[in-house]
């Protein structure tokens, strides 16, 4: 569920990677971003509401006190930052779910789904609470379409020709969601926080995603560990703040 990210213009956030002066990402030690979604057989989430909630939830370790500054989370947030943006998505259940939230991290809800997100751990060095999840087995579906984004919302654009897996879509959601947070200012950020960090997660009908694609508007291009070829746009984040400066 690995991704890569790209953004056409330099994030306004200080906290960007792509301000001048980053070391290259390829050459730092490489770091992941777990979140763990939980998945019980006798009721799974519906699909966009865990594409919304793991969105939500990398918002809320990137937001929380102790990712930031002197946080007991900020060195390995910023070693994450400095290499590839690596997100993971892996299923839980039953006691593997509980062992997974006496790990330090956050778990954020949606109207029926639960995804936990962990501080960055080196690539090779996942606890084994988590290392032992499984990534496949992530397949959701949405008992009903879901309806149009509320007006104002910020809206997480799928790509509509690409099929993707709930988890991969999930990391990739969260991609988007991490882009826009780097490009928003520090009052931005703070609404988006106020507001519980409502955003929707819609895919794009074919013509509005050409627009999106040229439209200036952060847009995710994977690194094709997985599911998908190498650089393929997967989602654009379209937030209101956003969109008005183009």
């Amino acid at each position: 569920m690995s991704t890569e990210h790209t953004t056409p213009v330099p994030a306004v956030g200080a906290d960007s990677p792509f301000r001048q002066g980053r070391i290259s990402r390829d050459e730092a030690p490489q770091f992941v971003l777990p979140l763990v979604v939980r998945i019980e057989r006798a009721e799974p989430p519906a699909r966009t509401d865990a594409l919304e909630t793991a969105a939500r939830a990398v918002l809320v370790l990137l937001a929380d006190e102790r990712a930031q500054g002197g946080g007991e989370w900020a060195e390995a947030v910023r070693d994450w930052q400095d290499a590839r943006i690596r997100k993971v998505v892996r299923r839980a259940r039953g006691a593997e779910w509980r062992k997974a939230e006496t790990l330090p991290g956050v778990t954020v809800h949606g109207e029926r789904s639960q995804v936990r997100v962990f501080p960055p751990v080196p690539l090779d060095g996942w606890p084994k609470e988590l290392a032992k999840l499984q990534a496949s087995g992530t397949d959701l579906d949405d008992p009903e379409p879901a309806g149009p984004a509320e007006p104002g919302v910020p809206v997480l654009w799928l790509n509509p020709e690409l099929d993707m897996s709930a988890g991969k879509a999930m990391a990739q959601a969260g991609h988007a969601a991490q882009l826009a947070w780097w490009e928003l200012t520090g009052s931005e950020r703070d609404r988006w926080r106020d507001s519980g960090f409502r955003l929707a997660v819609r895919t794009a009908a074919p013509g509005q995603w050409a627009e999106l694609g040229g439209s200036g508007l952060p847009v995710v291009r994977d690194a094709g560990f997985t599911e998908i070829a190498p650089g393929s746009a997967t989602v654009v984040a379209d937030h209101p703040a956003l969109r008005a400066r183009l």
